[in-house]
């Protein structure tokens, strides 16, 4: 459990660091130029490869088991996020409608987990990994007054972010059953 803490604090601490502390980050990036990136790429990836070990590591029994409809909510859910994720670099008409689309599809892939995974340590991951995207946005809404809002989009857009969602879905769905966690559910 410790591993899966410390990965969830590392990604939280080395996202907002930007946010917390501007002016160390912004002596850093003058000092070391791009290397300053890397500076926070490797805690990132160290704090992913932590969540995993630690997550896959837990060994926490259910405790709770909601009810079986919560799936069906948790894969709608899913496909909403996997659209927000992409929503930020589409061309779509959506993109004018979200300030912050890929914090929001983060947002909405923490709940739908946590609907169908009730143990400590997905309350844990899922659960410190919403509260990050919710202090991201409010920190970057805090410092960040009067941002230019994408406008147009077009029916093209619209229909190459559907496309690529789905897509994209698709695969984590794949992904999900060769890692042995099927996440449609299965009847016999």
């Amino acid at each position: 459990m410790f591993l899966l803490i410390l990965g969830v604090a590392l990604w939280s601490f080395a996202h907002l660091f930007k946010r917390l502390f501007p002016g160390i980050r912004a002596m850093l990036d003058d000092k070391l130029g791009m290397a300053s990136k890397a500076l926070f790429a490797v805690p990132l990836v160290v704090s992913v490869v932590l969540m995993v070990i630690g997550y896959k590591t837990a060994g926490m029994p259910y405790r709770f088991a909601g009810p079986s409809w919560l799936v069906h909510v948790n894969n709608t859910l899913m496909l909403g996020a996997v659209a927000l994720f992409g929503v930020g670099s589409s061309k779509s008409h959506a993109r004018q409608w979200f300030r912050h689309p890929m914090l929001y599809g983060f947002i909405t892939w923490a709940v739908a987990h946590l609907l169908v995974n009730w143990d400590l340590a997905s309350i844990i991951l899922f659960g410190g990994l919403g509260a990050w995207a919710v202090a991201e946005i409010v920190l970057i809404n805090r410092s960040e007054k009067g941002v230019t809002r994408y406008t147009g989009g077009t029916l093209k857009g619209d229909l190459r972010l559907g496309g690529i969602a789905i897509a994209l879905y698709v695969g984590i769905i794949l992904v999900h059953f060769w890692a042995g966690v099927p996440p449609l559910p299965m009847t016999s």
